[in-house]
């Protein structure tokens, strides 16, 4: 049936890699870093549910990282294996629960700040506190309950990228992050009840380039302190006046970190 599969980018040809977006972005987030690794790769950028060109999740029940895993499979089947699994914030966040999942065809992983946040509240809350992205949430979602798209994305841009980042943001840009709002109260849902213990990830024994900007809320490098402790061969890169949204803000030197990884395998 149309629709069914996610809508995805591809280019180049080469050893697969699979590029998974951030909250309120979309496959379109990722054009340099494909053009960058299509010269001797084959990359694959999905939309997530409700994303980009993708259809909206179809069911009443709460979304799971998982369903988004099972989304997204024709795509990481498409790419072969071993592939690469690329993943920001939320990305990064599904990008585990499929590495997780399949463990023998993931080759590699490159990690920006993936949000799962329930690995902070149940396992390791001395370590870090999410209770910065909890209340943008809240906010975002009063804004919704008043049918205000565009302060609701005010609320989520604003915490992630800086204070009056959203007012500054083109106008082109404001209509799909606005759009994209109505799904805030559904990520927040997947990445705090992920039920997968944090030990689990000891499985992924892969290499793992795991990248934190020094400038992000502490929500995500919450995240990050407690994550890389369970993985057996992580390296662990932080950027230095980056925060949560370079590989957005400042694509060019996230995506030369991740392309110089990538290709050492």
């Amino acid at each position: 049936m149309p629709g069914l599969e996610p809508h995805f980018r591809e280019a180049g040809s080469g050893p697969g890699v699979v590029c998974l977006h951030s909250n309120a972005s979309s496959s379109g987030q990722w054009r340099a870093l494909i053009e960058l690794l299509a010269t001797d790769h084959h990359v694959l950028a999905p939309d997530l549910y409700g994303a980009g060109k993708s259809r909206e999740w179809p069911s009443d029940r709460q979304i799971t990282l998982s369903d988004e895993v099972r989304f997204v499979e024709p795509v990481l089947a498409r790419a072969g294996q071993p592939l690469c699994l690329v993943g920001h914030s939320y990305g990064g966040a599904v990008a585990l629960i499929a590495a997780l999942a399949n463990p023998k065809r993931i080759a590699a992983m490159v990690l920006y700040e993936p949000t799962l946040f329930s690995l902070v509240e149940r396992h390791r809350p001395s370590l870090g506190s999410v209770a910065g992205i909890r209340n943008a949430v809240r906010a975002a979602s009063d804004a919704l309950e008043a049918g205000d798209c565009d302060a609701a994305a005010g609320h989520f841009i604003d915490f992630w990228v800086g204070e009056g980042s959203w007012q500054t943001t083109p106008p082109s840009r404001r209509v799909p992050i606005a759009e994209a709002m109505v799904n805030v109260r559904r990520w927040e849902h997947a990445l705090f009840t992920e039920p997968t213990p944090l030990d689990s990830f000891a499985a992924l024994t892969m290499p793992i380039l795991y990248m934190l900007g020094e400038d992000s809320p502490e929500s995500a490098r919450a995240v990050g302190r407690v994550l890389p402790t369970v993985l057996p061969n992580v390296r662990v890169v932080q950027l230095e006046g980056r925060g949560h949204m370079a590989p957005i803000t400042h694509a060019e030197a996230v995506n030369a970190h991740m392309a110089a990884f990538i290709r050492e395998l």
